[in-house]
């Protein structure tokens, strides 16, 4: 890796120039959101967009938070059950979820699976969300 600028997300990857493959699973290890999520995987981040492959274990969850960077969060095992703007969803694979920025959200694995998704953020903010008070 030649990595020459520091992520803007403690433990993330900061992609640099010529590097243009990564192994997501394994590139680092770090919670999505330390005070309020049990989500845990890893993060990449280049100028603009930032990508993250998380687990969060069944029946644990994100409680309500919100950022100032959009999201979106494509699910790939497990049934997540969340709460976006006050609207109950519940994905499955294949679910790609859309969250606007500052919107109000939270979620939680389903009790019989963990829920393993790829999660794609603008880079106007770190990984980390603000808890919801």
């Amino acid at each position: 890796m030649t990595t020459t600028q520091t992520a803007r997300t403690p433990g993330a990857l900061r992609a640099g120039p010529r590097d243009y493959a990564f192994e997501l699973a394994s590139v680092n290890h770090l919670l999505g959101g330390p005070d309020y999520s049990s989500a845990a995987g890893s993060c990449v981040e280049g100028d603009r967009m930032m990508v993250a492959l998380m687990r969060m274990k069944a029946g644990t969850g994100a409680e309500p938070h919100s950022h100032p960077n959009e999201q979106w969060i494509f699910i790939l095992e497990g049934t997540f059950h969340a709460t976006v703007g006050g609207k109950p969803i519940t994905a499955t694979p294949g679910t790609l979820i859309y969250i606007p920025s500052d919107t109000l959200h939270q979620g939680k694995a389903g009790a019989e699976a963990d829920v393993v998704f790829f999660t794609v953020k603008d880079t106007s903010h770190g990984l980390h969300g603000i808890k919801a008070v």
